[in-house]
């Protein structure tokens, strides 16, 4: 069945019915419900074999030397070597990458395409500005996928946060977001956009409902307070070959590699999610781990497949 904008909907409870079989086979949750059992989920989440990768090919700099002492800090934080000047990039053939600071901003570059520009997570202008005002509110298919509902706006992780743009997009619509982000120099460039976005009038609101949770921040979670919906967003090929989407591809699958360990990613989703995991995929890709969603939400490029394990709590009257 469809609903009047042709995207698949459904009863919760018959879904229950027909997939808890198949289910309880991808997350056994008595036993992980514990606070060490939880630990134990994000810690799989974290893949910490690709935390502790390689980072002799990049460094931080600035480059105008105001930002001098912030890089300083910066490097220290994030453990990356200081470079200084950025300039001094040219005499380090090792490098590859190079994070600056930049007008007061954290910034990737490819040293050896130049022409790509810089990356940086920016809430407050641009494409991301642009969606939290006109983007559709909770009629947004992210909103149906995770369930939001008058009466519920629920806890989410996004345990691939990326730049998070979609966390942005859910924390605008009042859902109080963790985010998980696996590779240092991702997190770092995340963790300074919703820094300076909580300095902006506009989205402090917004950026607030943001925690960023990394490697050595694992162990200061409240494990007590497990999200409602799990989120992922793993990272696949893209056919599209839009300047946008080519450049941030290019940079990060030259930094990051392919996302191998995906498939790994749903089974630790499932038992951390109270209500739900949901998966956003391209729309050509199989299901993650090949396991068959509850139920996929269809858009033109992609789709959310929607693994339920339990149905959203209905308003009290």
């Amino acid at each position: 069945m469809k609903d009047k904008e042709g995207h698949g909907f459904y009863n919760e409870d018959n879904i229950l019915k027909s997939n808890h079989k198949t289910l309880s086979l991808l997350y056994q949750t008595d036993q992980l419900m514990s606070p060490i059992g939880i630990r134990q989920a994000y810690r799989k989440l974290m893949s910490p074999t690709i935390v502790s990768g390689d980072l002799n090919n990049i460094a931080i700099g600035y480059v105008d030397s105001v930002d001098s002492e912030y890089a300083k800090r910066l490097a220290k934080k994030w453990k990356f070597h200081y470079l200084g000047d950025v300039a001094a990039a040219n005499k380090q053939p090792q490098l590859e990458f190079v994070l600056q600071m930049h007008h007061h901003a954290l910034e990737l570059c490819k040293l050896d395409e130049p022409k790509l520009g810089a990356i940086k997570v920016d809430f407050v202008e641009g494409a991301v500005a642009h969606r939290r005002k006109f983007g559709g509110g909770r009629g947004q298919d992210i909103a149906k996928a995770v369930g939001l509902k008058h009466g519920f706006t629920p806890h989410v992780l996004d345990a691939t946060a990326g730049l998070g743009r979609d966390a942005f997009v859910l924390a605008g619509l009042g859902c109080r977001l963790t985010l998980l982000e696996r590779m240092p120099v991702v997190a770092a460039l995340l963790h300074d956009g919703i820094e300076r976005a909580k300095l902006n009038h506009e989205v402090a609101e917004v950026a607030n409902n943001m925690q960023l949770i990394h490697g050595s921040s694992l162990e200061e979670m409240d494990l007590a307070d497990a999200p409602d919906v799990v989120y992922l967003d793993p990272m696949y090929p893209h056919r599209e070959k839009s300047a946008a989407v080519k450049k941030e591809m290019r940079i990060f699958q030259s930094l990051v590699g392919e996302d191998l360990d995906a498939d790994g990613l749903l089974a630790p989703a499932l038992a951390l999610a109270k209500y739900r995991v949901v998966v956003k995929r391209p729309s050509y890709a199989p299901p993650l781990a090949d396991k068959k969603p509850s139920m996929s939400i269809n858009m033109k490029k992609n789709r959310f497949d929607v693994y339920v394990k339990k149905a959203i709590p209905k308003p009290i009257s």
